[in-house]
């Protein structure tokens, strides 16, 4: 193969890969350290080691909704925070699998506690906006949070919290400022 040949191909694989990249990046811009957002349970009857009692799926006789959440050292300029649901151990469910959910604030705050929203429903409390459905309708019942529901057999689920600055309530875009991960127990 020639010289050129061969140039031209690791040119072709290395920008197309930058062009997978971004398209999987999305929109979104990060800052260089986001702050460590201090997050905790409003609810005593979560302790991040089991999931309690009926804040299970519908397939599983829940009659669910996300925790209510303590957020703390919010940054400056942020006017949004999204809650990422997931399933560590089942791979299609991870990485927010479970459901997108933000929930606007006032420029400024610096706490809140955010109220609980529903499970399989796309009917969000006031504030609340959809960022992404959970992916598991075929599943149990269709919504923007589907809770728990591997059936009790030990999966580890979480909540990745962000902070966002979000330019306009119907833009995709955002710039992530602050973030943490709170383990919500096992199922």
């Amino acid at each position: 193969m020639k010289k050129d040949t061969f140039l031209m191909i690791f040119l072709f694989i290395t920008f197309a890969g930058f062009l997978v990249r971004s398209a999987l990046a999305g929109e979104n811009k990060q800052v260089s350290h986001p702050v460590k957002l201090d997050v905790s349970f409003a609810d005593p009857i979560w302790d991040g080691k089991t999931v309690p009692t009926g804040q299970q799926c519908q397939r599983f006789e829940g009659k669910p909704s996300t925790p209510r959440l303590i957020i703390k050292s919010i940054p400056a300029g942020t006017n949004a925070i999204i809650m990422e649901f997931s399933d560590r151990d089942w791979p299609p469910m991870d990485d927010g699998g479970h459901g997108k959910i933000g929930y606007r604030i006032p420029e400024g705050t610096t706490e809140i506690v955010i109220p609980p929203v529903p499970g399989h429903t796309f009917d969000l409390p006031e504030g609340f906006f959809l960022v992404a459905a959970h992916q598991g309708s075929s599943w149990d019942t269709a919504g923007a949070y589907m809770p728990p529901c591997s059936g009790g057999m030990g999966n580890r689920y979480y909540v990745t919290i962000k902070a966002i600055y979000q330019a306009s309530p119907k833009s995709k875009e955002f710039k992530l400022l602050g973030q943490a991960v709170l383990e919500l127990g096992r199922y």
